[in-house]
């Protein structure tokens, strides 16, 4: 599957954004989805996970109460919309799939296999 990530941008602390993440060649409802984001320096780390019906969220404790991750399977898209943004939260931001249900247990990037591109979200202060 191919993932296109987009809605990064720079935004005041306190501020809002939403990010999706738009699937192509494979069949979007069989995927595990989630968001890991990296920050200058630091290790790519996990932010957020959805299971292939949408029923089920996972948060980093990071961003719990602030970000809320969704999935249209209609549309082959994820959202993260995050909310009361902090300057912490600047990173790029990757969306990834995998097929692989186990993955949800353990949420570690590297039991995902395909990744998007990376978008961009700047919290200014």
């Amino acid at each position: 599957v191919q993932l296109q990530a987009s809605g990064g941008g720079l935004v005041q602390a306190g501020g809002s954004l939403r990010l999706s993440c738009a699937a192509s060649g494979g069949t979007f409802g069989t995927y595990v989805m989630a968001w890991f984001r990296q920050s200058p320096g630091k290790e790519r780390e996990f932010v957020a996970a959805i299971s292939k019906s949408g029923g089920s969220t996972y948060y980093a404790d990071s961003v719990k109460g602030r970000f809320t991750f969704s999935r249209d399977n209609v549309k082959n898209t994820v959202y993260l919309q995050m909310n009361s943004l902090k300057p912490e939260d600047t990173a790029v931001y990757y969306c990834a799939a995998t097929p692989n249900y186990s993955a949800l247990y353990y949420l570690q990037r590297s039991d995902f296999g395909s990744w998007g591109q990376g978008t961009l979200v700047t919290v200014s202060s």
